[in-house]
């Protein structure tokens, strides 16, 4: 690994912004980007730091299930991004095009070239409709829709408001994925859309999954299990969609064995409304960048500190990451917890001591008022609240409605929100 923790003291006000030059290079405006660019400014003079995002507006993801279910309008999900990143943080409005970490370097998209003291990444990843034969240029048509872009939620709930007859297919792909329960969950949010418009008992509804059962938590899946029986959900195990026929309306599964590998055979279906949930990947520059990636392709990282396992001047937070958690923002923020730790601790030349626990967390909506708010880590549950968070409550809805949007906004993105730790240390005396 480099060593680069001998960064100069934040007192010293020198100017190297004229040779493209910061203490700390932020890559990415979402929300682990905003939130480790407010967090950690004052530790390096101002102007020192730097956020490389070329979008105008910051959106609210965890919103879109919420949008295509119409519990939400879309407008509720977005702010501009000059309000939620740091005026004493300089913005570079582009894209980043190479990373280069051997020179301790960034190109952006109009060839410009960005050194840096102190990396951290926060590129998100790539929704891979295109990765999906058949997809990508089918989804302007009418009856496939998706919940992943901000454009394709209100899409969904358009197209959720005027189907009355048929199948409808909703998806899981066999790839990491942000926010992994977001194919069920809109599938749920459906059913109810269905019945209140008094046409479900004209629609049948197939969930697939490349997972070996509805959620890889068994103490989630449980209930959930009982949810997709009483909605009459028709429930398709290790299947991950290959490929669709938009002319035919067919979509087709490659059928997974035990180690989630295709084994050959696929399994045909036949759809009137398709819900996609997309395939993801590193964005372009990281799958790019070889030196920096772990065996599966994402961003190598330790699981605990987040610092990179080849470069010790570089740290990465949220989706981009190939470590064993899923990709929430709850798990952004709470790597958050970590990264408060360590990145301080790097700059001053010490001992990481910061470890991020794999904690996520999946509000799973399943009517229109009730929500089963699973938390976990890869090994185990770990919840928050004191009481069983496996059944579906009004409580959790109301959080997840309306508490988790306001944390979000007022004290997420600006770096002051970093898990629930301390809260289930006083809720569940002492577990943290």
């Amino acid at each position: 690994m480099t060593d680069r923790s001998d960064l100069s003291d934040p007192d010293d006000t020198t100017d190297v912004s004229s040779a493209a030059h910061y203490r700390i290079l932020v890559l990415g405006g979402g929300n682990g980007g905003c939130a480790a660019s407010h967090r950690f400014r004052k530790l390096v003079p101002k102007g020192q730091l730097a956020v490389v995002e070329p979008s105008d507006v910051h959106y609210y993801q965890p919103g879109f299930t919420l949008v295509g279910g119409g519990l939400m309008k879309l407008r509720q999900c977005f702010k501009p991004m000059a309000s939620v990143l740091h005026k004493d943080n300089v913005w570079l409005k582009k894209s980043v095009a190479e990373l280069h970490p051997r020179s301790n370097s960034v190109i952006l998209d109009d060839g410009s070239e960005i050194k840096y003291d102190l990396l951290i990444v926060a590129l998100g990843l790539d929704l891979r409709f295109d990765m999906v034969e058949g997809l990508s240029e089918s989804l302007k048509l009418p009856r496939i829709c998706s919940i992943y872009r901000h454009d394709l939620a209100d899409k969904t709930y358009r197209e959720l408001q005027t189907f009355s007859k048929g199948n409808a297919v909703f998806t899981l792909p066999n790839t990491p994925i942000k926010c992994s329960g977001a194919g069920q969950k809109i599938c749920y949010l459906a059913d109810e859309i269905f019945k209140k418009r008094g046409v479900r008992e004209r629609i049948n509804l197939f969930y697939y999954t490349y997972l070996p059962d509805v959620f890889d938590v068994p103490k989630y899946a449980k209930p959930l299990n009982e949810i997709i029986k009483a909605k009459r959900i028709d429930l398709s195990c290790r299947r991950s969609l290959k490929s669709i026929d938009p002319l035919k309306k067919e979509a087709v599964f490659d059928i997974l064995n035990e180690q989630s590998k295709p084994n050959g055979q696929t399994a045909v279906q036949k759809y009137d409304l398709l819900h996609v949930a997309p395939p993801c990947s590193p964005v372009k520059p990281i799958r790019q960048c070889s030196e920096l990636l772990n065996a599966n392709g994402w961003l190598a990282a330790d699981a605990e500190t987040l610092q990179s396992t080849k470069f010790d001047n570089i740290f990465g937070i949220g989706d981009c990451l190939g470590t064993p958690n899923k990709k929430t923002s709850a798990a952004t923020f709470s790597q958050m917890r970590a990264l408060d730790k360590n990145i301080p601790a790097f700059l001053s030349g010490k001992k990481l001591e910061g470890h991020y626990n794999g904690y996520s967390s999946c509000p799973l909506i399943v009517s229109f008022n009730r929500v089963v708010l699973a938390e976990f880590t890869p090994k185990e549950p770990l919840e928050t609240l004191p009481y069983d968070q496996g059944r579906p409550l009004y409580t959790a809805y109301l959080l997840k409605r309306y508490v988790l949007p306001t944390m979000y906004w007022t004290i997420g993105i600006n770096g002051h929100w970093l898990g629930p730790a301390t809260m289930r240390k006083v809720l569940r005396l002492g577990r943290s």
